[in-house]
C-alpha cells in the first residue's frame, strides 16, 4: 500500500481524538486506523494518562508464541511511522481532552496487562461521555468498546452503549486465544475473570443489541479486501471485533466524516 498525498482543504479535515495506555495496546488496531485517517488528511490527537509517549504490546511485533498471533507485516510498518510522528510523540493527557475540540473518538483495543490503565480510566470515561454527548462520530474495536460500557451517560446513569446495536471481540476469540496460549503466557489473554463479551453484553439494552458476526479466528481484512472484516454500524457510532476487522472500521469512519462534513457545508448554506 503507498501513501499517496492526499488534497484536502481545512473544512474537510477531522480532529480524532485516540486515547490510549502508556503500554501494551493493539498494534494494528492503532496503527492501521492511524494510517488511513492520516492518509485521508484527517488529525490524530493521542492522549495517554501522563502525556508520556506510549508503546504498544511488544509481543505483537515479534510474535506472541513461536513467531505467531502477532500484527503482520503492513501494520507492524505503520506503527513504526506512527511512533515517529510528533503527535504520537507528544500526546496530550487525559485531563487535558477537551471534548469540544473534536469531531470523532477512536477506541483502540489491547488485551496485555497495561490495558487495564485505560480501560479503567474514570477520567478518561468522564472524558467520552462529554464527548458522546456532542454527538461526536465514535469508532471502537476489541476491548476498546469495553471503554464505552463503562462509560455512563450523565442523565441516565447507564452505560452510553444502552440502546445502541454493537460488537466487540467475542467470547469465543478470547477463550480460543487463551486457551491456546496460556501454558506459556498464563492470563496474557485475559484481561479481566470476565470476557469482554460477558461485560459489554451487560450494558446492552436488550441481547439482541449485540452483534457476534460470522465466526473466524484467522481471515483478516486489508486495506484492499474487506471480505474477512465485520463492523456494526449505529448512527454514529461504529464498533469492530478485532485486529482483521481495522482496516473496515477506519475505512468506514473516513466515509462517515465525508458524509458528516457535506452535510455541515449544505446546512451552512
Amino acid at each position: 500500500m503507498t501513501g499517496d498525498a492526499v488534497d484536502v482543504t481545512l473544512s474537510d479535515m477531522a480532529t480524532i481524538l485516540m486515547p490510549l495506555p502508556d503500554r501494551d495496546f493493539d498494534t494494528t488496531e492503532s496503527a492501521v486506523p492511524w494510517k488511513l485517517f492520516t492518509r485521508a488528511g484527517h488529525r490524530v490527537v493521542f492522549a495517554t494518562e501522563t502525556g508520556g509517549k506510549p508503546s504498544c504490546d511488544p509481543l505483537l511485533l515479534t510474535g506472541v508464541l513461536f513467531g505467531q498471533l502477532g500484527a503482520e507485516k503492513e501494520p507492524i510498518e505503520f506503527y513504526r511511522e506512527m511512533s515517529e510522528s510528533p503527535e504520537f510523540s507528544r500526546p496530550i493527557r487525559y485531563d487535558e481532552i477537551d471534548p469540544a475540540a473534536f469531531d470523532g473518538l477512536f477506541l483502540a483495543g489491547g488485551h496485555a496487562p497495561g490495558m487495564k490503565q485505560y480501560l479503567g480510566s474514570l477520567m478518561l470515561q468522564d472524558k467520552i461521555a462529554a464527548l458522546w454527548a456532542r454527538d461526536v462520530l465514535v469508532g471502537a474495536i476489541c476491548h476498546g468498546v469495553l471503554v464505552l460500557a463503562r462509560t455512563l451517560d450523565a442523565q441516565t446513569g447507564k452505560s452510553v452503549l444502552h440502546g445502541k446495536r454493537t460488537t466487540c471481540l467475542p467470547k469465543y476469540m478470547e477463550r480460543t486465544a487463551y486457551f491456546l496460549t496460556a501454558w506459556k503466557l498464563g492470563r496474557y489473554y485475559r484481561t479481566y475473570d470476565a470476557y469482554v463479551e460477558e461485560e459489554v453484553r451487560a450494558a446492552l439494552e436488550t441481547p439482541d443489541d449485540f452483534v457476534r458476526g460470522p465466526r473466524t479466528l484467522t481471515a483478516r481484512g486489508t486495506d484492499v479486501d474487506d471480505r474477512a472484516a465485520f463492523v456494526v454500524e449505529d448512527g454514529r457510532y461504529l464498533s469492530a471485533r478485532w485486529p482483521g476487522d481495522s482496516y473496515l472500521v477506519a475505512k468506514k469512519m473516513i466515509d462517515a466524516l465525508s458524509t458528516l462534513t457535506n452535510t455541515h457545508e449544505e446546512a451552512a448554506q
